[in-house]
């Protein structure tokens, strides 16, 4: 008998079952076991690398750490995709990295470890992000050596028509980066000679060397992924940028409890992975936070950023001004706990950045008052301490400190004298003037990550000030 349509095309019923089925193979390859064996694979190839090259091992965060023995770091780089994505190129006066500069010069140069996903041969952080970095830094540190002045990126993932186009904004980066005033000759005095990026991937052919290129210091772009064309299916569990989104598998493993615990990791069951995890988790938590410490805002002497964990006990110094921006939101007229301390309930994140526009006068006025108490009993404490904290230290803090450092601070980081209503007739505020401000703390601190929203508002507060 003849076949029919109905005997070759699947029914419904079929069709579903089928879907479901591809749906469950996905899943289980993508699973949590098959990511960080993936992650292993690729780690390998950094540190293969980095021994060809015998040069540190830097990661490029967020993901980059995952790739490297947490022994073997050489530090964190920032370099964000975004920066270098076709037509929206920047040169980034948030992520400025020039923290880096005293490990390539020290080195002679380093390796900075990233990732991207599949179907992507580099990521743009490495491409794109980093060429136009060591661009603009070469033409400012190095003005009388046209040789560096060019722009590289890899032929195979960038043509010469973006190349162009990326070239021709080289320029204006360099004044954007001018206008910030910061100390350059400090910083040129780390390195000994121009930087250049070369880029080396799992398709690359790698041999030992420990040349010493007398031209440049090398930033050794790492992707660490081999590029996956097809599906993961098809790669024996193999997942190409397995670091990425790990808010969408890790449960909240982080690169240091993986590499910690690696053996019980692997041992257990996949189901059982996500109470593995959060028990491991709850176990690392407190030495972890242990390594949080207050970190000072150069050119300041005076003013720290913290971690709420990391703050010190309430009465170890009455005098201290300590601002801390809690994550859960609390009646105004609950934040004056003491005369040198500010309790601000703004929320978590988003609510958080959002609701810190409303509070920015009220912590000025506090922090003027403060600046008043402490000048009129200088004799008996005449070292002011200042320390902002939030809950990861890196967003509502920042903000808090970006707003006194415009208001507050001279041009060498002293403190002004207070002077009430005259203090507000000397402060030139604008947009340059906050970007020049922000800098200090990008450099004193390079994992500083503000939020869109709490810069905002902390633009619209100074603007309107």
């Amino acid at each position: 008998m003849p076949l029919t349509v109905a005997d070759i095309v699947f029914n419904e019923q079929a069709n579903h079952n089928f879907s479901k089925t591809l749906g469950e193979i996905k899943r289980s390859t993508l699973s949590i076991h098959n990511r960080l064996r993936s992650i292993l694979e690729d780690a390998e190839f950094a540190q293969s690398v980095a021994n060809a090259y015998n040069r540190p091992l830097i990661a490029n965060e967020r993901c980059g750490s995952w790739y490297i023995d947490p022994s073997k770091k050489g530090g964190s780089a920032y370099f964000k995709s975004t920066d270098g994505h076709t037509g929206v190129w920047k040169f980034s006066s948030r992520r400025l990295n020039l923290h880096l500069l005293e490990t390539i010069g020290k080195y002679d140069g380093c390796v900075i470890v990233d990732s991207t996903r599949r179907g992507k041969r580099m990521p743009d952080a490495l491409s794109k992000t980093i060429p136009i970095w060591c661009c603009v830094l070469n033409r400012v540190f190095f003005p009388d050596i046209p040789t560096a002045h060019k722009l590289y990126a890899p032929p195979q993932v960038v043509s010469d028509s973006e190349q162009a186009q990326m070239a021709n904004l080289i320029p204006q980066f360099v004044q954007a980066f001018q206008t910030l005033n910061l100390p350059v000759e400090s910083f040129r005095e780390k390195i000994h000679k121009p930087i250049r990026p070369i880029w080396v991937t799992p398709e690359s052919h790698i041999s030992e060397t420990s040349e010493i290129f007398e031209d440049f210091h090398p930033v050794v772009c790492c992707t660490v992924s081999r590029r996956v064309s097809g599906g993961e299916i098809s790669e024996g569990g193999y997942i190409q940028g397995a670091g990425d989104d790990t808010e969408n598998w890790a449960h909240g493993l982080t690169p240091p409890i993986f590499w910690i615990n690696q053996e019980i990791l692997f041992e257990t069951s996949e189901e059982d992975l996500p109470g593995l995890i959060g028990a491991l988790i709850h176990q690392t938590g407190s030495s972890l936070r242990s390594n949080d410490k207050l970190r000072i805002v150069k050119p300041t002497s005076c003013l720290s950023i913290s971690t709420i964990d990391a703050l010190p006990p309430p009465n170890t110094n009455p005098s201290t001004c300590t601002i801390v921006l809690l994550p859960k939101i609390t009646p105004k007229d609950t934040w004056h706990t003491s005369p040198s301390r500010l309790d601000i309930g703004l929320g978590a994140k988003k609510v958080g950045s959002k609701n810190l526009r409303a509070a920015l006068p009220t912590i000025s006025s506090f922090f003027l008052e403060y600046l008043h108490t402490s000048s009129a009993n200088k004799s008996s404490d005449p070292f002011i301490q200042i320390i902002i904290a939030c809950e990861s230290g890196q967003d509502l803090s920042i903000g808090v400190a970006l707003a006194l450092l415009c208001l507050y601070f001279t041009a060498n980081g002293d403190l002004k004298v207070a002077r009430g209503e005259e203090e507000k007739e000397d402060a030139s505020v604008n947009k340059d003037f906050i970007r020049q401000r922000l800098t200090w703390i990008s450099t004193s601190m390079p994992d500083a990550n503000p939020s869109r929203a709490t810069l905002q508002s902390v633009n619209s507060f100074l603007m309107s000030y």
